[in-house]
């Protein structure tokens, strides 16, 4: 999340999907639409190769407002986040951002979220669409002690993402935020073509870009806007596939996939979230002890040498034993070939250790590779 992210694919889809502000406009430019986290959500439109290309190229729209927004105001708020979050949330500024997540009493994700400081007693929580209910109900069970309140907001915002080279280009014309002041995990209140915005410097594709949170009314006339204005720019809408494979190759976690309540932050190598030193929270004691007595397990990058593509689950093998299972994999655009994340025993292998990965009952060869595997030039 920085990385803002999303699950529940794989889970029961509701009757009823939910649709964004954003909807009509997916259908109108022939969005392939999913179920997706209880929402009918555009998969791709061009295709998930040539809006994977655009956004590392030139720059990408996405439409992400099926994630969740919770407010949480009050002269206790800092300290109350502070309290069942892992990172250190006193020490971020106003105007800034920060990844942390919400942990269960093992130290283990319940979700993964970003946490906006709009004001010294004001925040907001962005959350994973999936998730949503439970998060708010998790986090206004919690309050008790502290002088706070929690509300979801979800359903106040829009939420657009304009990612890629080319995403400065694109936005400082239609903007009176100065966008060289808009640090990365920072972010800015503003207007774009004259809508009241949040303009955050923050993304899932591992690119350059923004995410603009702006009300419903107003997100289908920005996302024509910025289309139009980006167009001789490059500017495409993207679908959540192309989602899916920049943020792999950015070696950016997915809910549901790399992170859920059974991993903790120490296994997802997510180490930087946690902050022991700032005192007690939800999950640190689990977390101490873990730490103290080693971790089992570790997530890695592989890429796939032999024929194939290693999918979530599938198993990985090293000296004819079972070492661990596949988490992510695709195939990548970037760099055209097979790439994946996988969670295997600790100490079984390092970075290129060759392993193989049972595909369907066929074992095809892979490597051990550092995550991530694409870094943008700065």
């Amino acid at each position: 999340m920085a990385m803002t992210s999303e699950t529940g694919e794989h889970g029961t889809e509701p009757a009823t999907l939910r649709r964004t502000p954003l909807h009509e406009r997916h259908r109108r430019a022939g969005g392939k639409l999913v179920p997706f986290a209880g929402w009918e959500m555009p998969v791709q439109y061009a295709g998930v190769m040539d809006e994977h290309r655009a956004v590392r190229t030139a720059a990408g729209l996405f439409d992400v407002s099926h994630m969740g927004e919770v407010a949480v105001r009050g002269p206790g708020a800092e300290s109350y986040l502070d309290a069942i979050t892992p990172n250190h949330v006193t020490k971020l500024g106003v105007g800034r951002a920060h990844y942390s997540g919400l942990l269960t009493e093992r130290g283990t994700y319940i979700d993964d979220l970003l946490i906006y400081k709009l004001a010294p007693d004001a925040f907001m929580v962005v959350v994973n669409a999936a998730n949503r209910e439970r998060d708010f109900e998790w986090m206004r069970a919690r309050t008790a002690g502290h002088d706070v309140e929690v509300r979801d907001v979800s359903d106040d915002y829009a939420l657009l993402a304009l990612q890629g080279p080319k995403a400065v280009e694109i936005l400082r014309p239609l903007t009176d935020v100065d966008l060289d002041t808009v640090r990365y995990y920072g972010f800015a209140h503003g207007t774009v073509e004259g809508h009241r915005a949040i303009v955050s410097r923050t993304g899932y594709t591992g690119e350059d870009g923004f995410e603009l949170f702006v009300d419903p009314e107003s997100g289908p006339q920005l996302w024509d806007r910025l289309l139009e204005s980006g167009a001789s720019h490059g500017l495409v809408p993207v679908g959540l596939g192309a989602r899916d494979t920049l943020r792999l190759e950015a070696g950016m976690a997915l809910y549901g996939h790399e992170l859920d309540e059974q991993t903790t932050p120490w296994e997802a190598g997510l180490d930087w979230v946690v902050k022991l030193d700032k005192g007690d929270f939800v999950g640190r004691d689990a977390l101490v002890r873990q730490r103290e007595q080693g971790v089992p397990r570790r997530l890695v990058g592989f890429g796939v040498t032999g024929r194939g593509i290693a999918r979530e689950g599938h198993l990985v093998r090293a000296g004819g034993r079972q070492i661990g299972a596949v988490t992510s994999g695709t195939f990548s655009p970037t760099f055209q070939r097979a790439l994946g994340m996988a969670y295997v025993e600790s100490g079984s292998g390092e970075v290129g250790s060759e392993v193989e990965i049972d595909v369907r009952g066929r074992p095809v060869a892979a490597r051990l590779e550092a995550i991530p595997f694409y870094r943008r030039s700065r």
